[in-house]
């Protein structure tokens, strides 16, 4: 009798699931987690078995075929923070021996590790905005989660289209920096290497400055030694002290000293392109390695990117202008957190501006062109093809309002792609004409027939001419200014490299009308006329 009772409960503890849902198989890798009872708490974890049926690339996945890239334990607790009042969960999940230790395990191709998430893209209808973000991230050359799609089956409940993707974690396939052991605690060990974040709910050190409180990631509160805790904090603060000094620019004891700005931007770009509403505020990671190989701040890795490529009906994240980095003008009051002054700073160096302006060149000539992008989310949606339709029988929402999802509401999963496509053309091109366009790799006027452009910044002018001079190619400028009696009231010699400068002379003169002369070698000449108060 009491087998036959087991086998009854059995049965509809797990038809009612399976009836919901019509996956018998699929093209997609099946994760199946069973909890043996338990509700999944968000913490902490609680141990369960998962197996995961994947007969290789082209082979159809059977729910009935053994467990085939992992069947063993784990330990599976719910993740995120607001994502946790949808129905549709993100899990963490950490691979473990029978033994309850650590177990490093490749799946699905990606690297030996131990610890994964499980994502719920469930108010992202497209299911595929973390995946963008983690792929343009990785074609910018750094570190980015590496994720396979797959569909998900937990104590027999078919939970619909999951990603499974990398955490970030310190390791040699992850956040390649070394180790920190409990007992390095002077010299170069000290010095990496580290990883902190902004964050909701911080568990680090203040920053006045930026009004912030920052998280320890690696390593963790629970693991950080009194001496590493003060050596991490002494470093940003330094490196914020001397982002906020007059000499901020100077590349030997500027801010260039503590951070590698070619990660910031690249960083920036991931964030600008998809106008991220949680950008640069909250899950923003940085991390740093020992002072002997390099010891810089580096900006990512990139992360949680749900709410962004039109996803977020709130604080403009729907837009195609504006900037990401301005939240703070936006949403002055949001209790979760504010952007740091680093990303107006960092606008305000001219060597920052004129390397992200050729940076960004690069990238969208090559991976963030318009067909390139549009190649991107094609190929994506067509690995999810078939499991969306079964993805969209468990959870009917496309055409319905999840939160935040901005007005107006695509009513089909094609008008979600087409949204977005139209969405990334029209933001990608408002960066075009809206990145400061200076410097080495500035946009040459398509009306300029010669091989300088002169202009006057300010005009009535006060005790200095600011001008900016774009040149064509390499190139001596002499300025000469002139009184309306013809005389030479001051001079300077401009050494151009192709791209654009802005610079100042001195006006040491008298109230009236000059005139300013700029001539190359060659003779082309412009004149500008100002003012003198």
């Amino acid at each position: 009798m009491r087998s036959v009772f087991t086998l009854l409960f059995a049965l509809l503890y797990v038809l009612p699931g399976f009836a919901q849902s019509i996956l018998s198989s699929s093209n997609l890798p099946i994760v199946v987690i069973n909890t043996n009872g338990q509700d999944i708490p968000d913490d902490p974890k609680i141990s369960a078995d998962m197996g995961i049926i994947y007969n290789g690339e082209g082979q159809r996945n059977n729910l009935t075929d053994p467990f085939n890239e992992y069947n063993g334990k784990i330990a599976i607790e719910i993740r995120g923070q607001s994502s946790q009042m949808f129905p549709m969960k993100s899990y963490s999940v950490d691979l473990k021996k029978a033994s309850g230790s650590s177990l490093d395990q490749a799946l699905l191709g990606m690297p030996a590790e131990s610890d994964w998430v499980l994502y719920a893209p469930y108010t992202d209808k497209t299911l595929m905005r973390n995946v963008l973000a983690y792929t343009l991230a990785a074609k910018t050359g750094h570190w980015a989660p590496r994720c396979r799609y797959v569909e998900l089956v937990l104590n027999g409940d078919y939970r619909g289209v999951y990603v499974l993707l990398e955490k970030i974690k310190r390791g040699k396939n992850r956040v390649d920096i070394p180790k920190i052991a409990a007992t390095d605690l002077s010299g170069d060990a000290l010095t990496g290497g580290y990883i902190f974040s902004l964050d909701k709910d911080p568990d680090g050190w203040y920053s006045t400055p930026s009004n912030r409180q920052f998280s320890y990631v690696y390593p963790k509160l629970a693991d950080i030694k009194d001496e590493q805790a003060a050596y991490l904090k002494s470093y940003v603060d330094a490196f914020e002290a001397a982002l906020s000094a007059s000499n901020y620019q100077d590349p030997e004891n500027g801010v260039r000293k503590y951070a590698d700005l070619a990660s910031f931007i690249d960083y920036f770009i991931v964030n600008e392109v998809s106008r991220n509403v949680d950008g640069y505020r909250l899950s923003t990671f940085f991390h740093k390695n020992r002072e002997s190989a390099g010891g810089k701040i580096m900006a990512g890795p990139v992360w949680d990117y749900d709410l962004a490529f039109r996803n977020a009906g709130y604080c403009d994240g729907w837009r195609t202008d504006g900037w990401a980095y301005k939240f703070n003008t936006v949403c002055p009051s949001d209790p979760a957190g504010l952007i740091p002054f680093w990303w107006d700073r960092f606008m305000t160096d001219t060597a920052f501006v004129s390397a992200l302006r050729c940076r960004w060149n690069q990238t969208r000539a090559s991976f963030l062109a318009d067909n390139e992008m549009n190649r991107l989310v094609d190929s994506v949606a067509t690995v999810v093809e078939e499991a969306r339709q079964r993805h969209f029988q468990r959870w009917p929402i496309l055409g319905q309002y999840v939160w935040p999802n901005p007005d107006p509401i695509p009513t089909s999963y094609a008008e979600e792609l087409t949204t977005l496509k139209s969405w990334l053309k029209d933001r990608l091109a408002w960066i075009d004409n809206n990145l400061p366009d200076k410097g080495a790799c500035a946009s040459w006027p398509a009306d300029q027939s010669g091989s300088f452009v002169f202009k006057i910044l300010q005009n009535p002018i006060g005790n200095q001419v600011v001008y900016q001079v774009q040149a064509r190619e390499a190139q001596q400028l002499d300025l000469a200014v002139y009184d309306m009696t013809g005389r030479l009231v001051a001079r300077q010699t401009i050494r151009m490299t192709k791209g654009s400068i802005q610079g100042q002379i001195p006006a040491n003169w008298q109230k009236g009308i000059y005139q300013l002369r700029m001539r190359n070698a060659v003779g082309e000449t412009s004149l500008r006329r100002i003012m003198k108060r």
